[in-house]
């Protein structure tokens, strides 16, 4: 069994073994149609939906044996993960990694808006500050994960009835498709809901703010080969605008 002082010391012992991994053992030649390699992302359930399928399909094409590992944990434990090496990258909104050590790379902005089933008898194509007060809602609090929008609401002094509060958004669309309740969540799962559900999406009635998904590593793996590679793959699918890089200082 290990000591106390080799306890203590497992941190350092772990981010040197890892340097050696990644600085000295590892090719600088990477070819994607041969490695093997598997990548660890930290993202939410939103970012599964959204980027790994066609992330999956377009790597099956150009590097086949290549392996994805997702990893979901409380947010202000990203930062961690990175920067130890149990994960590569994160995808998705992290405020707490612009900070010294990471970098950054802006993937899309996302609007907020209301998720309702499409007979909603209510509201049409529009929904007013009336309707949204009156309405019963169903509200995501993942654990450990702020919600830009719930933190939004707390700043107005907006409250509103929560009839169910749940843990992860992939069990709205059976819950907003058999009931008149309201859902406010990122576009992009809305129009992912609406593909596979009975549910439609209205604005939402007042000037909600918006999120900027990036995607994040640590210096540790900047120039890693294979790591460069897979982060042009993910800008060059999910990418909108900037193609800037940006380190924290």
């Amino acid at each position: 069994a290990p000591t106390p002082k080799a306890q203590a010391l497992s941190p350092s012992i772990r981010l040197v073994v890892q340097t050696i991994q990644t600085d000295i053992l590892r090719s600088k030649n990477f070819d994607p149609l041969l490695s093997d390699r598997t990548f660890s992302l930290v993202t939410p359930d939103i970012a599964e939906v959204n980027f790994l399928p066609r992330l999956l399909s377009t790597l099956a094409q150009k590097s086949p044996h290549l392996n994805l590992k997702t990893l979901a944990m409380p947010r202000e434990a990203a930062a961690h993960s990175l920067e130890s090496g149990i994960a590569e990258m994160a995808i998705g909104y992290f405020p707490d990694l612009h900070k010294a050590g990471f970098f950054q790379q802006k993937l899309i902005t996302n609007a907020h808006v209301c998720l309702i089933r499409k007979k909603h008898p209510q509201v049409g194509e529009k929904m007013t500050n009336a309707q949204f007060m009156q309405a019963s809602h169903a509200v995501v609090k993942p654990d450990g994960r702020e919600h830009l929008f719930e933190s939004f609401l707390q700043s107005k002094g907006i409250q509103r009835r929560v009839v169910v509060e749940l843990s992860h958004f992939m069990s709205l669309l059976p819950i907003i498709e058999t009931s008149d309740l309201i859902a406010t969540v990122p576009k992009d799962l809305a129009e992912f809901f609406v593909q596979h559900g009975d549910v439609r999406y209205v604005p939402t009635p007042m000037k909600s703010p918006v999120i900027d998904v990036h995607l994040f590593w640590h210096q540790r793996f900047h120039k890693d080969p294979a790591h460069i590679w897979l982060r042009q793959v993910i800008h060059q699918l999910f990418g909108h605008g900037t193609t800037d890089i940006r380190p924290r200082h």
